[in-house]
């Protein structure tokens, strides 16, 4: 299953300048219990802005760049061709960015969605996400508190 994880705010906003608007420990923790021992697909400038591969995941980046090659991770010049190196893997994610997302959205079959209750500047978007398509499967409600300066949900959507 095919599954798309991403945190998005109410405008879809994803990030700026290849960086989270946001902190929320509480999504960080779940985004690794989520991916751990999986496939995890994602744009170049997504894997050049952790400071290092993420553990126990392994990372196919997808860049138009055809010399380009990290240590540590398959580099793939498209969605087709990353989803065929996941074939064994039963559920690879798709951890953005925003163009990643929008290419991987067709392809998807389930999205983890953590919904951040505010609207943010950003240059990074989610895709829009039509209810025709797909159906809330479920739904977690975090409040804010005092690691989490903004309130969220985490939703789960799964293709009609």
């Amino acid at each position: 299953m095919i599954t798309m994880i991403a945190a998005a705010a109410e405008n879809n906003a994803l990030g700026r300048d290849n960086d989270l608007v946001w902190h929320l420990p509480d999504d960080f923790k779940r985004f690794k219990q989520l991916t751990s021992g999986h496939h995890i697909i994602m744009g170049r400038k997504t894997f050049e802005s952790f400071p290092k591969p993420l553990p126990n995941r392994t990372h196919i980046v997808i860049t138009r760049q055809k010399d380009y090659s990290k240590e540590g991770c398959i580099i793939v010049h498209s969605m087709e061709e990353a989803l065929t190196l996941c074939k064994n893997d039963e559920q690879p994610f798709i951890i953005g960015g925003g163009e990643i997302y929008k290419i991987g959205l067709p392809f998807a079959e389930k999205i983890e969605l953590t919904r951040v209750h505010s609207s943010f500047e950003a240059d990074a978007f989610f895709p829009e996400i039509h209810e025709k398509d797909w159906k809330i499967a479920a739904s977690m409600y975090h409040p804010i508190d005092e690691k989490h300066k903004y309130d969220f949900t985490y939703l789960t959507y799964l293709k009609r």
